[in-house]
């Protein structure tokens, strides 16, 4: 009976059942039953009572013995699948980064649709019936490209995204913005926070990036007079994103000349001699900006062919914001890079005394036995893979999945993101708001040392913006 009646709460023909025998279990009443075929005042026949009860139980007992009731319905999301991933720059300069990310992405999904489980060091599970896929085109860091990936793959039912690099995001950030899609990024300009979009990064802006490195270096400074800065950045929307008030008005702010700004293109076909000579010429003590490793490498290559850097005869420290990853560019120059300082990367993939660096080795140890993903990248890639699908849980935790949207996703997932634990591969865990899409609030600053990478500490985020 009690299977029965929970089968009054499933969708079928086991209601009927149900109401039928809850019907026949009500107290007999007190007046004579009318006897079998005998009709009532209405000239309807009446039911044959007891009888008609005894046959609903015969027959209800009948069909659950043979199996022949249907089953409860299954819980909400059997069977179902949710899309994680987003556009890569699989073709031109972010190749290298992109492939890495990827890598990532593809492990992550493996272990989390495996065991459920979202880290070592974490006690919530994934739901048990919901799978992941991962979704991805090829942008070749085209805007052009960007737009029709994002619509097609929206279309697929992606409910959240992810961003390559500041050209895509300059042309996805409104179009996101209007369709409440959150999206990761591994683009980090100030132009995410003002006002904040819904573009979530996980490695400080630029600026914030940029002026830690100014912190460290003015802590050191002994020469006489303020210390000269100047932007020595990529000639792209990336490295001239450092270029407003705000920046130049904290340098001047805590002690700096600020001198001005050379450019140098994004992968260099001939030495930046001209740039650097320039630097030089203009006393310049400390030269910021944003790069990618083969911007990064040929120029550091040719400063130190014209004797500068902060052990040469020329005094100088150059510091770039992540992408120059001082975790690539430590083994690529070796002891050539001594004293070339980045800040907002990550730690680099052999510190296994890090947990979350641990995890990475376990997994490629598991999904990459013969070749492995070795670029820093791989990290970044891990921690986007790890907040999409936590802003997918967190939002599952309050709708069903076939009611989800983009913008429940955002409100109920990316925005109640707190303190994610990254396990030590975020300059700390991860927190997002309405206002705030910059997700840690320290930056990591490193230095080459004896052409090993040396952490130099954490400094505060400074929301240069």
């Amino acid at each position: 009976m009690s299977a029965l009646k929970s089968a009054d709460r499933e969708k079928g023909s086991g209601r009927v059942f149900s109401k039928k025998l809850e019907g026949g279990t009500k107290s007999p009443s007190k007046k004579k039953p009318k006897e079998p075929g005998q009709t009532c005042s209405k000239g309807k026949e009446e039911p044959m009572g007891k009888f008609k009860t005894l046959w609903v139980w015969m027959v209800g007992l009948g069909l659950l013995a043979g199996g022949m009731l249907p089953p409860a319905a299954p819980a909400y999301g059997a069977g179902k699948t949710v899309y994680v991933g987003g556009t890569m720059s699989l073709t031109g300069p972010f190749a290298e980064d992109s492939a890495a990310v990827l890598a990532a992405f593809e492990d992550y999904v493996k272990y989390v649709n495996e065991t459920k489980q979202l880290a070592p060091w974490r006690k919530e599970k994934w739901p048990a019936d919901i799978h992941i896929e991962l979704l991805w085109r090829d942008d070749e860091l085209k805007p052009a490209k960007a737009l029709p990936i994002y619509e097609e793959l929206k279309a697929k039912g992606m409910l959240v995204y992810r961003i390559s690099g500041s050209p895509i995001a300059l042309a996805l950030k409104d179009r996101l913005f209007q369709d409440k899609m959150g999206a990761t990024s591994m683009a980090s300009g100030p132009y995410l926070l003002k006002p904040p979009q819904t573009i979530f990064t996980y490695y400080p802006i630029y600026t914030d990036a940029l002026a830690a490195i100014a912190d460290w270096f003015k802590s050191q400074w002994r020469g006489p007079g303020k210390p000269r800065v100047a932007y020595l950045t990529a000639d792209n929307a990336m490295g001239k994103s450092i270029e407003i008030p705000e920046m130049k008005a904290y340098l001047e702010k805590i002690g700096y000349e600020f001198v001005g700004i050379q450019y140098v293109p994004l992968v260099p076909t001939s030495p930046p001699t001209t740039q650097l000579m320039w630097l030089k010429q203009n006393k310049v003590n400390l030269a910021l900006g944003v790069m990618i490793n083969p911007g990064s490498q040929p120029t550091i290559k040719e400063a130190v062919r014209l004797g500068m850097g902060p052990h040469l005869d020329y005094k100088i420290t150059f510091g770039m914001a992540l992408p120059s990853h001082a975790a690539v560019f430590a083994p690529a120059m070796g002891k050539l890079g001594d004293g070339f300082v980045v800040a907002g990367s990550f730690p680099p993939l052999d510190d296994l005394a890090t947990p979350g660096i641990k995890f990475i080795d376990d997994l490629q140890r598991k999904y990459r036995p013969h070749k492995r993903a070795t670029h820093i990248m791989y990290v970044g890639g891990m921690i986007e893979a790890m907040i999409q699908v936590e802003a997918l849980r967190l939002a599952l935790q309050k709708h069903p999945l076939e009611k989800l949207t983009p913008a429940l996703v955002l409100q109920d997932g990316f925005y109640q993101i707190k303190n994610l634990s990254t396990g030590g591969l975020s300059a700390t865990p991860i927190s997002y708001s309405p206002n705030d899409v910059e997700g840690v609030n320290e930056v990591r600053v490193d230095q080459v040392q004896n052409g090993k990478v040396v952490k130099l500490g954490t400094w505060p985020t400074r929301h240069i913006y």
